[in-house]
């Protein structure tokens, strides 16, 4: 995979920097024996080649030692060395150098090469003010090296080693922003991956929360429900025992016995994610005849009355798994509150397909609330109760719907569901 941009200039300046590095001391080595070779070959005899032999082997020696010094401290260091001018350690280190060079130039202008490489040494080490002088007296040395030499003054002596002081100036000016250039990618790049590592994070923790809003969604419309129901259940079959009607605790414990497979198919459903049936046409209207059936048992079963009707208006269609199981939890809530407080003895739950729309509404009889009060109750309330109507908003919200409750007291209540119906086929089944 190819590496962004960003990233290959980051991996890029060091390399250019390593070789820059390499090639500045390679260069002054090279020279320096250039310089040694050309002063032996030209045959001074014992009184010049000796001492210079000396210099040259004390310079190279020296020069050594501070470049490998000066290769450990630069793995330390975040700006270019020229910007915290050098230490003290390095700046002896330099007039030694120069010192040396100085006194080989004495014995012989063929080491006038060297000055190049001490034009970089000195803007590498030092601040801008003092390698500039100390690079003005250097030209000059090689100069007067050069006149001494030749006899007199010519502009080629004078020419040359300007043209390569301003040169070296030029070039340290480019690796100084080379090296500047990758120290703020690098920074860059970390903080890019800074900002992923908290964008990932982020979206992790807003992953946790949404899937554990789904979760509470679902454990309140199915077992909670559910489990609500046995316990209702239960506590009247005890009564029917303790009253002696064996005959009416039979029928409320059978009820309890379904209520109870009930929920464990839930719970199993819940486990595995959406089951296969969804995506028929008929899982919907089948489920909700089904829930009509065992809300009327379950009030036959605490000894109350309540008539649960289904109808269905319209050609069902094949929906998306979420729709379905949006609208069947909307009907369990929704016929569970009726159950269980509103005292009603009539609902009626109508499914009705109407063009690009699908709509449930579920009426009951009962006595009624205060929709806002119940909803700002909800939102304040630590002990997990009143969680349905929210739930059921958050739900039908996140599906592009629309939820209406009305209710009035002594009215009873409608709960209506509006559904848009998207394009729907195989592929979105799976998905």
């Amino acid at each position: 995979m190819r590496e962004p941009a960003s990233t290959a200039g980051y991996m890029a300046a060091p390399t250019v920097l390593r070789m820059l590095r390499i090639t500045l001391h390679a260069g002054f080595l090279t020279l320096l024996l250039v310089g040694v070779a050309a002063t032996v070959s030209s045959e001074p005899g014992p009184a010049v080649v000796y001492p210079v032999l000396l210099v040259s082997l004390c310079l190279g020696g020296l020069y050594l030692a501070g470049t490998i010094s000066e290769k450990r401290a630069a793995k330390r260091q975040v700006l270019p060395p020229s910007s915290s001018h050098g230490t003290h350690y390095t700046r002896f280190w330099l007039a030694g150098i120069t010192g040396l060079w100085i006194v080989l130039m004495v014995f012989s202008a063929d080491f006038s090469w060297l000055a190049f490489a001490l034009f970089f040494l000195h803007l590498h080490l030092l601040s801008t003010r003092h390698a500039v002088v100390a690079i003005v007296l250097l030209t000059g040395v090689v100069i007067a090296a050069q006149w001494s030499r030749e006899g007199e003054l010519q502009a080629p002596m004078i020419l040359g080693p300007t043209f390569g002081a301003v040169f070296a100036v030029v070039m340290t000016i480019v690796y100084q922003s080379l090296y500047l250039e990758g120290v703020n990618q690098r920074q860059s790049l970390e903080e890019l991956r800074r900002t992923r590592s908290e964008l990932a994070r982020t979206q992790h923790q807003a992953g946790v929360l949404t899937e554990r809003e789904r979760l509470a969604r679902e454990i309140h419309d199915t077992l909670a429900q559910g489990l609500s129901s046995i316990v209702l259940i239960s506590r009247a079959a005890e009564a029917s025992l303790e009253a002696g009607a064996t005959e009416t605790a039979r029928e409320r414990i059978r009820t309890v016995q379904q209520a109870a497979s009930d929920n464990l198919a839930d719970a199993r459903r819940f486990v595995r994610g959406l089951s296969a049936a969804e995506g028929d046409p008929e899982f919907l209207v089948g489920s909700l005849r089904r829930t009509c059936a065992s809300v009327e048992q379950q009030a036959a079963a605490q000894g109350t009355s309540l008539r649960c009707r289904f109808e269905i208006d319209g050609t069902p269609v094949r929906m998306p798994a979420p729709y379905e199981v949006a609208l069947l939890r909307a009907a369990q809530s929704a016929l569970s509150n009726a159950l269980q407080h509103s005292g009603a003895g009539t609902a009626v739950v109508t499914l009705t397909f109407v063009g690009s729309e699908v709509a449930l509404d579920i009426y009951d009889n009962g006595r009624g609330f205060n929709v806002d009060g119940a909803l700002e109750s909800a939102t304040k309330r630590t002990d997990g109760t009143g969680f349905g109507l929210r739930a059921l908003r958050e739900r039908i919200s996140a599906l592009g719907g629309v939820l209406d409750i009305e209710s009035e007291a002594g009215e009873g209540t409608v709960v209506g569901i509006r559904l848009p119906l998207l394009p729907f086929d195989d592929e979105t089944a799976d998905d």
